[in-house]
Order: C-alpha cells, then structure tokens, then sequence
C-alpha cells in the first residue's frame, strides 16, 4: 500500500470513528493515537480540546441547576464533561444562587477544585467563583488563573484570558483588584527580564500578559511603572 492510500484510508477511518464517536460519547483517549508508515510515527486525534468542551457545553446549555451540580460532583465525570457541566453552571446560575445555597455549591466547587488536576476543570471553577463572589475570591483566584497564562496549552492559555477578560468588564475598575493583577504580573514578568530582552513581537502569550499589565496600570496610575523592569516597559 502506496502513502496515498494510506493517507486516504487514515482520514476514512478518522471520519468514520469521529462520527460514530459523537453518538456513542466515546472518551478522546480512545480517539487519538499512532501509527507507523515509512518508519515514521505519525499522532492523529479526531478531536481537540476546545471542540470537546464547546459539544459537551453545548450539550449540557439546558440543564437545570441541580442536575449540573450533581455532575460537578461525580469523581467519575470525565475532565471535558466536568469542565463543561461547571462551564453552563457558570454561565447560567453562577451570579443567581443566593444564601445557603450559594454556600453549599461553593463548598462542592472547591472540593472539585482541590481534586482535580485538570486546567480546564480548574479554570471553569476559578471562573465561577469569582463570578460567584468576587470579593472573597479574586484575590486567591486572578493569581491562579493569571498563572494558566503560561500554561504549555493554547487553549488552558485562551480559556483563562478569556475569563479575566471578563471579570475585569463585570468589574468596576477597583484599585483593589487592578492591584492584585499587577503584583501578580509584576512577579512573574520579573523572573522573564532576561528573555524578554530579545523580545522584539510579543508572542500570543506575552500579549495576554501585557494587555492585562496595561488595563492595571491605567487603574493604579503611571507610576507603577517605576516598578517594572525596564525590559517589561519597553514592551507597554
């Protein structure tokens, strides 16, 4: 068999298995793998992260409170659907839930929270908290979600500027918050001084970086800058 053939029967296979995957709701690990061809290996996956948590997202858009919570709560969710199911409770209940309530889903976030070792579990949920109570969680949270800035993913990347994006527009601009951003920025800016020194086209991540750097420091004032290494404000 010629690569063309094998090319061409690869993509079948991918096309049929996607399918057949989306009605069967078959895990990615079963979706991805390799093979051998001219003694070369080549990696295929049918899916990628962010079409994963957008179908399940998207799937889940109608489900009532309770049954998102209980999903939240099952160790045996898979990351994606765990991820998703916080996501829609997020978008659609996070800024209602009031009194006891609230209490006890804050307690089964965190408990999700601390067992999980998956970005994009953990990025829905610090989203969420602070969407649920921003002030007794912005500041252990923006550090945290700031951190997944540098994250190896583009899409753990995408997910937690997306969601600072929008805690900073739901916000009021407080120099309260815009401070913990700075500091946050400040300190992990200042351990890169030495690469950023080459930097002359900021790269997708440093961009999300100094976009959050310049909002904090229209709030804070231009004396901030003092604080900055100059190879950080070459960059503003």
């Amino acid at each position: 068999m010629n690569k063309d053939h094998l090319t061409l029967l690869l993509a079948f296979f991918i096309l049929t298995l996607s399918n057949y995957a989306f009605c069967q709701e078959i895990e990615p690990s079963e979706l991805s793998g390799q093979i051998i061809t001219d003694g070369k290996s080549i990696t295929y996956s049918v899916f990628d992260d962010r079409m994963l948590l957008d179908s399940y997202s998207q799937k889940y858009a109608e489900l009532p409170q309770e049954i998102l919570i209980e999903m939240i709560k099952d160790d045996n969710l898979s990351s994606y659907k765990t991820a998703a199911a916080v996501r829609v409770f997020n978008n659609n209940f996070a800024t209602e839930v009031v009194s006891r309530e609230k209490k006890i889903i804050e307690k089964f976030l965190l408990r999700r929270l601390n067992r999980t070792d998956s970005p994009f579990v953990q990025v829905e949920i610090m989203f969420a908290l602070c969407r649920m109570d921003r002030y007794r969680y912005y500041n252990s949270m923006i550090p945290s979600l700031i951190q997944k800035l540098n994250h190896y993913n583009s899409i753990v990347n995408e997910l937690a500027a997306s969601s600072l994006d929008t805690l900073i527009k739901e916000g009021s601009n407080r120099p309260r918050e815009a401070r913990v951003v700075f500091n946050t920025l400040r300190n992990i800016l200042f351990l890169s001084r030495k690469r950023l020194e080459k930097v002359t086209e900021p790269d997708p991540k440093l961009s999300r970086k100094l976009k959050l750097l310049r909002w904090s420091i229209k709030v804070l004032g231009t004396q901030e800058l003092k604080r900055l290494p100059k190879e950080v404000v070459n960059l503003l």
